[in-house]
């Protein structure tokens, strides 16, 4: 929902930093790579109920994977790059929720609902992009992107916020994990009307 708006605020300094890295000869996909290393090891504390490491791991998951965009912008982007964020980062946002269900057993109904919502949204938008292609159909909304990026109520801010929240009150892990569960599922109902929209 938010990514669009704050795409004029991130993009600069992510660009910024990619063109430093790309200078250094550091390929987009090394950064993919390392992005999802610090992904892992979030998941690996938040697992061990050390939230705060898991905090800090979340965030520079998130850092690295803007900075994979800036460097592929200068040193021009693949369809691996491509296919390789985004699988990087369902198996980022699934783990994360996964280690939560492991350190705290009794939210694991609420993880597994929040993961269905996902897999709900998700399902949808790469769905609607493999059609989008198809159909030679694109949107700049979101910057440059390697195949068609959908908006929805719950996009890659909606989930960093979440994610990261949830670390810093992991006790409150269960009515989150519902609410957000429910929202993703809108998105996968909105997406869904939208496809029928513009394909039928």
């Amino acid at each position: 929902m938010f990514d669009s708006s704050l795409r004029p605020l991130i993009d600069p300094p992510l660009n910024k930093g990619g063109r430093f890295l790309a200078r250094l000869g550091i390929s987009a996909n090394a950064v993919t790579w390392a992005g999802f290393f610090w992904g892992c090891l979030a998941c690996v504390s938040i697992s061990f109920s050390y939230f705060w490491a898991g905090f800090v791991f979340i965030l520079l998951n998130r850092l690295f994977d803007g900075l994979d965009g800036g460097v592929a912008r200068v040193r021009g982007g693949t369809d691996l790059g491509g296919f390789l964020d985004i699988v990087c980062d369902f198996l980022f946002y699934s783990g994360v929720v996964l280690a939560f269900c492991i350190a705290r057993p009794q939210d694991a109904v609420a993880g597994a609902f929040m993961l269905f919502g996902f897999m709900g949204a998700g399902s949808a938008f790469l769905a609607y992009a493999i059609v989008a292609a198809k159909n030679n159909i694109s949107t700049s909304r979101q910057g440059k992107k390697s195949f068609y990026y959908m908006s929805g109520i719950t996009e890659g801010t909606e989930t960093f916020f979440v994610l990261a929240g949830l670390c810093i009150v992991p006790n409150y892990f269960a009515p989150i994990a519902f609410i957000y569960g429910i929202l993703c599922i809108l998105t996968a109902f909105g997406r869904i009307m939208q496809a029928r929209k513009d394909f039928l």
